[in-house]
């Protein structure tokens, strides 16, 4: 999700939730304690240098049940920062403390509540890896046909 759209769904919400992948929800009572731009400037595996950049959140819950983060004010937060920082429309990853560590997730919502969504790990230059490409798996009888005939050298 870019930042444009979680603006356009902030203004349409009474309540924020966030839903973890497992479909449990963040206490409701989380902060979001950081909204800034992470920059990350690497080389992958095969020498090409390559830059990310995404819109951080970073969720965090303890026990302040008091206080509840509502849409106009995460709303105001995120235009405080797009002064701060300049911030163009970026994508948004999101960190959550887990049991052991902090997860990062992409964000994606679903009418009611923005979703946590897992994020994956690749290969970015599969052809300088010498990783081959997926080939097609074919049942034997696709192959062949319905039936093996001797004759047709499948057997």
């Amino acid at each position: 999700m870019k930042l444009s759209e979680i603006k356009n769904h902030l203004k349409g919400v009474n309540k924020i939730g966030f839903q973890l992948p497992n479909g449990n929800l963040v206490a409701s009572h989380f902060h979001v304690t950081e909204v800034g731009k992470i920059t990350k400037d690497f080389i992958d595996c095969g020498g090409k240098v390559r830059s990310e950049t995404v819109i951080n959140f970073q969720l965090w819950e303890e026990n302040d049940y008091d206080h509840r983060l509502h849409p106009e004010k995460l709303l105001n937060i995120i235009e405080l920062s797009e002064k701060r920082f300049q911030f163009d429309d970026l994508e948004i990853e999101v960190e959550y403390q887990g049991k052991e560590t902090i997860g990062k997730y992409n964000l994606d919502f679903d009418g009611t509540n923005f979703l946590l969504t897992s994020k994956l790990t690749a290969c970015l230059a599969l052809d300088a890896c010498g990783i081959p490409a997926e080939k097609t798996k074919l049942k034997i009888i696709e192959a062949v046909g319905s039936c093996c005939d001797p004759s047709a050298g499948c057997c």
